[in-house]
């Protein structure tokens, strides 16, 4: 009598080998199996997902944090001193891991739908655990150094989330072919009643997310408001020195209808521009003071003052990136540049029939000038000859000695708190300056400006909701932007949300559908039925028969040492003869 086990015959499965291959590092055939995924393999498969989410959670950050990448560098340098691009590792860093850890995550639910083990190689894991944590180390230190940027996250949805909106739509009725795989099967477990219900969950808050959306881009083109006016907030920092003659000059040809400056007064009480407490960062005052370079800028007089370089550190810095696209002629202006005065500033507004944004910085209390400052101030917008009407001043300190200027608030105030202090003019920050109180501002007669707003989208978001200026670090990007990025009517809203939910839900349906019908035609044949068709099938495929193996036993039936053993492969049988015993 003859034992053997069945033969077994390989398909040659290139894309297969590729996935397991790549994903667990098994190549060869053998090392596959379509046996359930322990719960240590699964829990790997958990921080895998858990390390993507991070990650684009990280990317989307940086992604609309563009807007305010100068407000990061200037942090880091007030901590360390030294002044770099530090979002250029981290935008690196950051689309090397989420590529990798993406690449990673396709696999493994091919993995799935191919029925194979989530046996992720071990290098692999190295590489996930590295990057969940590194991830999570950089979210810890931006909320240490940049704590507050993450209000641009809820601030950037009102422009991205219907979009977000059907990527994710279109993400979690894709991923409704693996849950049905999972969920239909005859053997249901109280897990699989976990999933089913999970996913419904899910799809349901999903369809209903539109709800919840804040779009003031959602409005008919007849409400749009005129296009909000742009402030060259020191100059046209990105394209030359901040604060200076030539920047602001570059501004007014961006075609900036307003200019913005720093204001700080020297001992002697001349009103110069400059943006930090010290000279350090946009002067060579580290070579001509340096006992002196860590002193309060307002500490020196102005011929000290006038006497530094206030150009040549963006030469060699090159902060934005842009030294390269400056002429010869370009670079040997700024490379001459000084500390700008106020009276400088004003006159070139005056000339450009423009106006003029002043945030004033009051002098420390051992300043000689701490008491006069505002008089100060006041004496070079009367010498630089400008109307005082086109000159808005910042703070709104000391308003019966100011007279005939426009003071405008920089904090986020009542109505109540505005109507009893006079205020007419506010200057906010765009994570303080929500909708709703932009609406409520603008109904009272209450002029609102927004900055910093350097990138298309935020400056969309903010021309839809009517503000009338914001003021930017990058004119020269703004005035391309003739019309909001995208503009819908609520009505088109409605159909396209509407719409994409029928189509998802339909489906899913029939996804569903089409699974359960599946696993019922795969349960109804028998293992003979399939061994057959394998076997019919298998003089058209290109297969690779690896080894059968035959065990022999001789019992109790009088079986001689001259059996015979005939294998006849060409035809796809094999026959087995002893006497008259054959197959």
């Amino acid at each position: 009598m003859v034992k053997h086990q069945p033969l077994q015959v390989y398909e040659k499965q290139v894309f297969v080998s590729f996935v397991t291959g790549i994903y667990g590092c098994r190549w060869k055939r053998y090392q596959r199996s379509q046996d359930n995924s322990s719960r240590w393999v699964c829990t790997w498969f958990i921080l895998l997902c858990s390390s993507f989410l991070l990650l684009l959670f990280w990317a989307y950050f940086w992604l609309v944090a563009q807007n305010d990448f100068n407000e990061f560098n200037l942090s880091v340098y007030n901590r360390s001193g030294e002044w770099r691009d530090e979002t250029i590792p981290i935008l690196a860093s950051t689309i090397v891991c989420f590529s990798y850890i993406t690449f990673l995550l396709i696999l493994a639910l091919f993995h799935i739908s191919l029925g194979q083990q989530l046996n992720l190689y071990w290098l692999h894991k190295i590489g996930v655990l590295a990057t969940l944590l590194t991830t999570i180390s950089g979210v810890v230190s931006v909320n240490d150094i940049w704590g507050d940027e993450w209000g641009i996250l809820l601030i950037s949805l009102q422009s991205t989330a219907p979009f977000l909106h059907i990527g994710v739509l279109v993400t979690v009725t894709a991923v409704s072919w693996l849950v049905a795989g999972y969920v239909v099967r005859r053997d249901r477990t109280n897990f699989q009643v976990m999933v089913l219900l999970v996913y419904i969950v899910t799809l349901l808050a999903v369809y209903l997310a539109p709800l919840t959306f804040t779009c003031p881009c959602i409005m008919d083109r007849d409400s749009l408001k005129p296009r909000p006016d742009i402030i060259g907030r020191r100059g046209a920092p990105m394209l030359a020195p901040e604060n200076t003659m030539v920047s602001f000059n570059r501004a007014l040809q961006q075609g900036a209808d307003s200019l913005e400056a720093d204001v700080a007064i020297s001992v002697d009480g001349v009103p110069f521009l400059m943006r930090d407490r010290t000279l350090r960062r946009t002067t060579d005052v580290s070579k001509v003071f340096p006992a002196r370079q860590f002193d309060d800028a307002s500490l020196f007089n102005w011929t000290e003052i006038r006497s530094l370089n206030a150009g040549q550190w963006f030469l060699e810095s090159d902060p934005y990136w842009t030294v390269q696209t400056l002429t010869s002629r370009d670079r040997s202006r700024i490379g001459n540049q000084t500390v700008c005065s106020l009276v400088e500033m004003l006159r070139l507004a005056a000339r450009a029939n423009s106006s003029a944004l002043l945030n004033i910085r009051r002098p420390p209390s051992e300043h000689p000038r701490y008491r006069s400052w505002f008089m100060d101030t006041l004496w070079a917008v009367q010498k630089a000859g400008i109307s005082q009407k086109r000159v808005t001043w910042t703070p709104d300190t000391d308003r019966g000695r100011v007279r005939g200027l426009q003071q405008a608030a920089n904090e986020k105030l009542s109505m109540e708190e505005i109507s009893r202090r006079g205020i007419t003019s506010l200057t906010l920050h765009y994570s303080k300056a929500s909708y709703n109180d932009i609406q409520e501002y603008l109904a009272n007669n209450v002029s609102v400006t927004v900055y910093p707003v350097n990138e298309p989208w935020l400056y969309s978001i903010l021309w839809c909701s009517g503000v009338p200026s914001v003021s930017s670090d990058a004119p020269q990007v703004l005035r391309k932007v003739p019309y909001p990025i995208w503009l819908m009517s609520q009505n088109a809203y409605k159909f396209i949300w509407i719409t994409s939910d029928l189509v998802s839900f339909s489906i899913v349906i029939g996804i569903f559908c089409f699974q359960k019908w599946r696993i019922n035609g795969m349960q109804n044949c028998n293992p003979e039925q399939i061994m057959l068709s394998a076997v019919t099938r298998q003089s058209s495929r290109d297969v690779n028969i690896m080894k059968e193996k035959l065990i022999f036993s001789e019992l109790n039936n009088g079986l001689s040492s001259t059996e015979e053993l005939s294998l006849y492969p060409e035809n796809g049988y094999a026959r087995y003869s002893h006497g008259g015993l054959s197959r």
